[in-house]
């Protein structure tokens, strides 16, 4: 393994499994959690074999072992002894952010079938690294509000659309007990911290062998939608997409879209026609 890691599963990873066909792995983004996928999963599970998981670090996944580098050499071939571990080979990727930039990794690693990046990390501009930082920084400073305050406050629609306007346009299409239960888990994450560091000095650069999308929220506010303009430089060879009227989490604001984003990617669109 990479770095002089022996080869074994550093962390097993808490995941969701459902449907059946190619097997599909969903990626969410830093300080999230698996539900992020809550609005596109059933669609995909009529088509695929879908493995929805937490990162090592977050969700109900263990963190990495004390002195581990959350580094994307290491991520990848955690992810890479964990497919092995559920019986899958090369499946199709989707990830988020975070999870975006694995999913590219892992592309460029030769380790999946496809690629679906949903406005993935590693693509900063000037100040976007400082945008990106403030925010997530300001996120993780309100998940340490009293659970009876963030309970009482995510009752309300409005309450939810406002707060959520970093992540989601929509974020009243999220429900109370979701909106609680991320915020929870933003607050619980170990492997947010070690993975900000390493996110600061990131910057995506190789090249992707298989089918890869980029789909970029036009509206996101955390990796802003000009980023979309220097993942289409540095590769060329992919599928460049807006999400019109997206943010930071599309899944969230437009699930039908997001669902025929990742059909065109790993082909099913062609194979039903």
């Amino acid at each position: 393994m990479a770095n002089g890691y022996s080869r074994y599963v550093i962390s097993e990873l808490a995941y969701t499994r459902r449907g059946s066909g190619e097997p599909l792995v969903l990626i969410h983004g830093i300080g999230h959690r698996r539900e992020a996928w809550n609005p596109v999963v059933d669609q995909l599970a009529e088509r695929y074999e879908v493995f929805a998981i937490d990162l090592a670090g977050f969700g109900e996944s263990p963190g990495y072992p004390p002195g581990t580098p959350y580094s994307m050499d290491i991520a990848c071939q955690n992810l890479s002894d964990n497919f092995a571990s559920w019986g899958i080979d090369r499946p199709h990727v989707v990830g988020n952010s975070l999870g975006g930039a694995i999913a590219l990794e892992l592309g460029a690693r030769g380790l999946v079938r496809s690629v679906t990046a949903l406005s993935p990390a590693g693509f900063f501009r000037g100040l976007d690294r400082l945008v990106a930082l403030a925010v997530l920084l300001g996120l993780k400073v309100t998940s340490y509000l009293p659970d009876a305050l963030v309970s009482r406050v995510m009752r309300s629609t409005k309450a939810r659309r406002l707060l959520g306007r970093a992540l989601y346009e929509h974020g009243e299409r999220t429900s109370a007990d979701d909106f609680i239960g991320d915020t929870r888990a933003l607050r619980r994450g170990s492997g947010f911290f070690p993975v900000l560091k390493q996110g600061v000095r990131y910057a995506f650069r190789s090249r992707v062998g298989v089918p890869t999308t980029i789909a970029w929220g036009t509206r996101d506010k955390i990796l802003l939608y000009p980023q979309a303009g220097l993942a289409a430089e540095r590769l060329p060879e992919a599928t460049h997409v807006a999400l019109p009227g997206c943010g930071h989490v599309p899944m969230i604001d437009d699930p039908a879209l997001i669902v025929r984003v990742i059909d065109r990617t790993t082909g099913a669109l062609e194979q039903a026609a």
